[in-house]
């Protein structure tokens, strides 16, 4: 049987973003699912740091080189998203043409910082081709992609990775913007079969109301099902 290769991030500042968003890929995914981390000491071993508000923000760059330049593989941020749809459904648009796969938003921040409140907190800057690369259908096989190396990847800013400098525009593949619904920014009209709280998880204060917050907190108690202990969790998330 076919397996969904999936990366995601991970950042010890929200990591029950990261097991919300587990949980509810458990819940809504029909396919088996292979799941690989980014974790720090991967990161670490791989000599691949950050130049962003996030743990991963360069890492998501190493997925043809982690898979070995072949297949395909879906790169999610996962710390800040919830899924709502079967992600068979996304894997299953993968095409040949393209070298990567992505929603194309085309916004300006309508909020100026993100997580406030949290030690995470940082102006929202805008920039262009802004949360593309949060949601990546690679196709790792793409001849360019062998540029991806960790020290490549290491020694190249940020701008030019996040906006795929090293692809022709015309094998940039758009997928629907269902799968990456920035909540609180754009496209709020559209029913998010990945909602992705870019600018703070339901898990901090200021975000705890906003659109798809109850979604999230039930998929936070789904997640503790088995735990008999009581748990009391302070403002400090202790």
């Amino acid at each position: 049987m076919e397996h969904i290769k999936l990366l995601i991030g991970w950042d010890k500042r929200e990591a029950v973003g990261s097991h919300v968003f587990l949980q509810s890929l458990i819940e809504q995914c029909s396919m088996p699912v292979d799941v690989t981390i980014l974790t720090p000491k991967l990161l670490k071993d791989y000599g691949v740091g950050t130049d962003g508000t996030n743990a991963f923000t360069k890492a998501r760059f190493l997925a043809p080189f982690i898979y070995g330049y072949a297949g395909y593989t879906i790169f999610l941020d996962g710390a800040d998203m919830l899924v709502r749809g079967d992600l068979a459904d996304l894997w299953n648009q993968r095409d040949t043409h393209s070298a990567v796969q992505v929603v194309k938003h085309d916004y300006r921040p309508v909020n100026k910082k993100k997580y406030i409140g949290t030690d995470m907190e940082a102006p929202n800057e805008p920039y262009p081709r802004k949360q593309w690369s949060s949601v990546i259908l690679w196709h790792n096989s793409y001849a360019k992609h062998r540029t991806l190396t960790p020290a490549y990847i290491e020694n190249t800013s940020g701008q030019e990775l996040h906006r795929f400098s090293w692809i022709p525009d015309d094998r940039i593949g758009e997928l629907d913007k269902a799968w990456n619904v920035l909540v609180e920014e754009e496209n709020q009209a559209k029913d998010a079969k990945i909602a992705h709280f870019t600018n703070g998880i339901p898990g901090f204060l200021h975000y705890g109301d906003v659109r798809y917050a109850d979604e999230w907190k039930q998929a936070w108690s789904d997640m503790n099902i088995g735990m008999q202990h009581k748990v009391t969790i302070g403002t400090d998330g202790r």
